[in-house]
């Protein structure tokens, strides 16, 4: 049984975050889906939801860090959910390239003209859009 006040409030605490980090866990996993399925409505629509539920947990977690901390197994599924954020937006960036450069070959005429030099100002890198290739 819990009866200090520490502790009542460590539990409290545990019970307030845990529905934020659940929700960004669901909606990670319905936006994993939908990139499986490749449907882009879903995909437009999770990753929504999944920005709203981020906001909602840093909202949350910055409260409770500054009324005495968050649990460590709470950061812990976060810290995991946001590696999740950063795999799923690093397979999306290989895909979204790996098409751009697919349709630069295909359609040579449509390229839109490229930086010249190795990186453009979006820090992706330039592309010779005649060839087909990365300049370096």
């Amino acid at each position: 049984m819990l009866s200090t006040p520490d502790e009542q409030l460590a539990l409290r605490r545990l019970s307030e975050l845990e529905a934020p980090v659940r929700a960004v866990e669901d909606r990670l996993t319905a936006l994993g889906l939908a990139l499986h399925r490749q449907d882009a409505l879903a995909v437009e629509r999770e990753a929504s939801a999944l920005h709203a539920a981020l906001a909602a947990a840093v909202q949350h977690f910055s409260q409770a860090a500054r009324q005495g901390g968050v649990p460590l197994p709470l950061r812990q599924r976060l810290a995991l959910a946001s590696g999740q954020v950063a795999a799923q937006r690093e397979a999306l960036a290989r895909a979204t390239a790996a098409l751009d450069r697919a349709m630069d070959v295909l359609l040579p005429e449509l390229a839109a003209p490229r930086q010249l030099g190795v990186y453009a100002a979006d820090g992706q890198a330039g592309r010779n859009a005649s060839r087909g290739s990365l300049l370096a």
